[in-house]
């Protein structure tokens, strides 16, 4: 992702987070504990992604509100300033934090301020059941998600992560009634 001139000055990136609401002021949220990197506020780097979730979160809220999509300006400095656990790619370390998450939520030991790796998307999501469920091995699982493309997502896990997010605009993302996102 190429990065952008701050207002300010220093260098940004673009980050956004899908959701039914406009969110100005995110949050941490502990609703959901078992996701794969646990509890925080997710973001990612792929607008398209986060479009697409955002139509998904408008049909699992009922059509409550509208899909949003919020974009923030992530100040890079904060890669140098918080504890930052990153997965580069979905590899052994990578696969055991997200099932360890789904299964029981992230381990309090850990105390990263904010954690960077791929997304187990929809497709992802059923290698990770089969390899839960044994059904395949952790190498089997790797392989198949060598072949995915696999899009980002940034969770910021504390108050603290969430100083260098800022907001910066949304919009309502099109949805058709009827359309591929409508089942």
């Amino acid at each position: 992702m190429k990065p952008v001139v701050c207002p300010k000055g220093g260098l940004s990136m673009f980050l956004y987070h899908a959701s039914n609401i406009i969110v100005e002021k995110p949050v941490i949220m502990n609703r959901f504990t078992t996701l794969d990197f646990g509890t925080g506020f997710y973001t990612t780097s792929n607008e398209d992604q986060a479009q697409d979730f955002a139509r998904k979160v408008y049909l699992r809220r009922k059509r409550q509100g509208k899909p949003i999509v919020n974009r923030y300006l992530l100040d890079e400095k904060a890669l140098e300033s918080l504890d930052v656990l990153q997965f580069p790619a979905p590899d052994k370390q990578w696969l055991e934090f997200v099932v360890h998450n789904r299964r029981e939520g992230r381990d309090p030991s850990l105390a990263s301020d904010l954690v960077i790796g791929p997304v187990a998307n929809d497709d992802v999501f059923q290698t990770v059941a089969l390899y839960e469920d044994g059904v395949i091995t952790e190498e089997e699982a790797i392989r198949r998600f060598k072949v995915k493309e696999l899009f980002d997502q940034y969770l910021f896990c504390n108050e603290k992560a969430l100083e260098y997010l800022k907001f910066d605009l949304s919009y309502t993302v099109a949805f058709e009634e009827g359309g591929p996102h409508d089942n």
